[in-house]
């Protein structure tokens, strides 16, 4: 358990030296674990969560496809004349499509898909696109917490209980809208210097033709309708038993089966890198797992609550929110489950479940490497130039994760205490 933790927290400082690139970090850090017997080569690649693998290399495909289309730059343009290039207008209107997508999709799905845009978008109005980006992680991890199918702890905790789709939007959906709206607002306010847009940039985008960025209008007839029926397949995979990467993967498959395209391009358009960071990634948290490290840290709340269901749902609250940041809150839900059942007893009292998803989904805000779609959207941003620092998004995802902590303890208090 100590290499385990060494090895961990000797990476993670590393990664946020921003010195070295993160994926050598973790794969470097991932064959310590298993040359040092942290964990055994059997159990790393049981580690491994193969769904959000799949779900990445499934929608990156798709992305890459139609791209060439140019429905990216149109949708980029479109944007930005709505808004009218005003900053306020294009940051809530990018912050509320990415909640909705979120919550109703997936919040790595989103990511994928919005990403693109935003970088064409700023490019379009001449401003910073890393603090779009940044809002855009940030609320995806929000937004998702207000369905069972936005964020994969929520996705967790929905296939060890019986907790049906409805009643996380009622018990979910109030605070993680009115959270998102707060701290989207507290995060233009922080970012709004960078976010101006000069008179000339608004006008020329008001002056653009967004039917003339379409560059292959039969390319477009292919592909674009697959993404678009993908997407859809996404809000029904649950009822249908679909795991979202066979979703993602059977869609990029059929656009492969329609495109022109030669699929030495498409696969070129992968971001291998960010796929292999992963896989690091989950290694390092399934040593830390597979040698008690992350139980120890969850039955700490067994021990300093004494059975005080107050003191149970705040510590819950707060530790899965500390411990999702640190490690990743894909695992930390995992090994939190049984530690909540235990403290739940034969209680029947669900609202252990809520604040463990709350605490998760809004931990996942605090760190690069703290949630799936954190990781994905760093990952593009890498491709296009445009690196976002660990140090970087941390001065953004520490006061977010503190606003929508203090939010959710606030709701926790008034709704089950």
């Amino acid at each position: 358990m100590t290499l385990a933790i060494v090895i961990f927290a000797v990476a993670l400082a590393v990664i946020a030296s921003d010195r070295v690139d993160r994926t050598k970090v973790a794969l470097v850090a991932a064959g310590l674990m298993v040359l040092t017997q942290t964990i055994d080569q059997e159990h790393a690649i049981e580690a491994i969560d193969f769904n959000t693998i799949g779900l990445l290399a499934g929608m990156m495909l798709m992305v890459r496809l139609t791209e060439p289309t140019g429905v990216y730059t149109w949708l980029a343009i479109r944007a930005g004349q709505l808004s009218r290039g005003r900053s306020l207008a294009v940051v809530v209107s990018l912050a509320a499509t990415t909640a909705i997508l979120s919550a109703f999709l997936d919040n790595l799905t989103t990511m994928l898909l919005i990403v693109p845009i935003t970088f064409l978008l700023a490019d379009t109005l001449d401003i910073d696109a890393l603090p779009l980006v940044i809002i855009e992680i940030i609320i995806s991890n929000i937004g998702g917490t207000a369905t069972l199918i936005g964020d994969p702890p929520n996705i967790i905790i929905a296939g060890a209980t019986d907790l049906s789709f409805a009643a996380f939007i009622v018990n979910l959906a109030p605070v993680a809208t009115f959270t998102a709206v707060v701290v989207t607002g507290v995060l233009y306010l922080g970012y709004r210097k960078r976010l101006q847009v000069a008179p000339e940039a608004r006008a020329r985008v008001m002056d653009l033709d967004a039917r003339s960025s379409i560059e292959d209008a039969d390319e477009l007839k292919r592909t674009v309708p697959i993404l678009l029926a993908t997407i859809v397949v996404f809000f029904f995979h649950n009822a249908l038993g679909i795991e979202p990467a066979t979703v993602a993967l059977v869609g990029a498959t059929v656009m492969l089966l329609t495109t022109r395209q030669a699929i030495e391009d498409a696969l070129s358009g992968i971001e291998w890198p960010t796929l292999f960071f992963f896989l690091g990634l989950f290694v390092i948290v399934g040593a830390l797992e597979r040698t008690g490290a992350i139980g120890e840290v969850a039955d700490g709340i067994a021990t300093l609550t004494d059975g005080n269901r107050s003191a149970e749902l705040l510590g819950i609250l707060g530790v899965s929110a500390v411990g999702s940041a640190v490690v990743d809150n894909i695992p930390f839900t995992t090994a939190m489950i049984p530690v909540v059942e235990q403290l739940r007893g034969d209680s029947g009292d669900d609202a252990y479940w809520w604040v463990l998803a709350l605490g998760a989904c809004f931990g996942g805000n605090a760190t690069l490497i703290a949630a799936a779609a954190n990781v994905a959207a760093a990952g593009m941003a890498s491709r296009a130039g445009q690196p976002i620092g660990f140090l970087a998004f941390l001065k953004a995802g520490i006061p977010a994760t503190m606003i929508s902590m203090v939010i959710a303890t606030a709701y926790v208090a008034l709704r089950y205490l």
